[in-house]
């Protein structure tokens, strides 16, 4: 249910609990960003709309103020001109300087291996975001943008996935620092993980730029979450259509590596439980609202496999490694919130 005006503030106030998923609509690769006392969410979709003063805008923008009750409020991005029938992947959020920065990829339409990182720019939250370019320019095939700034130093790093083609051939994770400015990169990318298990296998015999690959891989969706001194990168691995399919994780002890693979066995975050929660991936990082409590935000395919929704559980440190505590699809207690003043505050990057 879509909540607005009083009727929201009224749902608010009486929300104790919270039950996937807290987005009835298509809602894919969702982000989540907490300014001041709201929650910010973007995602990918078939969404394009009109705004009140012409222009077209594309990613969905969902408000909260609990992570359990969200409402519409428009569109982030203007496409670059000539670009608005473009596909458009993976919306993330940094803040920076008083200014907003969405990192997404774009691509023509049927040209998914045209997809290419960009950034766009905004005076807030809401938009609307204007495309200053491209980030990554002398590469091919470029998604899932994750803008990161450590709490260590201050610097900023751009994660994101990219095609590899020696062994393990498929999808992988690199990393590269970002100027200051956040428009740019400075310095060579690295390596942070590749597939290195058959878990991760999104196709075999696939074909694939020309060839048939004997099996394709797919590590995306890169979240980096600083824990204990340590960094850890979740990512989604495999094929969403299988049981192997879901959040695994690396770790490092500096955002530039090295990473290695923290389980080997499979998705040891997160996995899909049937028959209703399907290829559960894709996840962002937040705090809830009571300073404390972790969350990871990440779509699920619902059982008709028509939709991928909007979805959060909590998430605990284990001695085994980072755990989601889900997939839940009955109703689970929010955390009690506090007041936590004013600004951006603890966002994933």
């Amino acid at each position: 249910m879509n909540f607005c005006g009083a009727e929201a503030s009224v749902a608010v106030a009486m929300a104790t609990t919270y039950c996937n998923p807290v987005w009835p609509g298509y809602f894919a690769d969702p982000f989540v960003l907490r300014v001041g006392t709201e929650y910010f969410a973007y995602g990918t979709g078939d969404y394009l709309e009109t705004a009140a003063d012409g222009s077209i805008r594309a990613f969905m923008i969902l408000r909260s103020r609990n992570l359990a009750v969200w409402e519409r409020i428009g569109g982030a991005l203007i496409p670059a001109a000539g670009s608005t029938g473009h596909s458009f992947w993976a919306p993330e959020v940094i803040e920076q300087g008083g200014s907003f920065f969405l990192f997404y990829s774009s691509a023509p339409p049927g040209r998914d291996e045209m997809h290419r990182v960009q950034v766009a720019r905004a005076d807030n939250p809401v938009g609307p975001f204007e495309c200053v370019g491209a980030v990554l320019p002398g590469e091919e095939f470029t998604i899932d943008a994750h803008p990161f700034r450590d709490p260590a130093d201050g610097r900023c790093y751009l994660f994101y996935a990219r095609d590899y083609f020696d062994e393990r051939a498929g999808t992988g994770l690199a990393v590269v620092p970002l100027e200051t400015g956040l428009l740019r990169t400075r310095g060579p990318s690295r390596v942070v993980v590749r597939a290195n298990a058959d878990w991760q296998i999104y196709e075999r015999d696939r074909l694939l730029y020309g060839e048939h690959w004997p099996a394709w891989h797919t590590v995306e969706g890169p979240c980096v979450v600083p824990h204990d001194g340590r960094y850890y990168c979740f990512y989604s691995g495999g094929n969403w259509q299988t049981e192997d399919y879901g959040i695994g994780y690396a770790v490092a002890d500096h955002p530039l590596g090295p990473w290695r693979h923290g389980a080997e066995s499979g998705p040891a975050v997160l996995r899909r439980r049937l028959p209703d929660v399907l290829g559960p991936g894709h996840n962002s990082y937040i705090v809830a609202p009571d300073g404390r409590t972790e969350f990871l935000v990440y779509h699920a395919w619902d059982a008709d496999r028509s939709v991928r929704r909007m979805c959060i559980d909590v998430l605990s440190w284990t001695a085994a490694g980072p755990r989601c505590l889900g997939p839940t699809t009955d109703p689970q207690m929010l955390p009690e919130p506090r007041r936590l003043g004013s600004g951006v505050t603890r966002t994933p990057g």
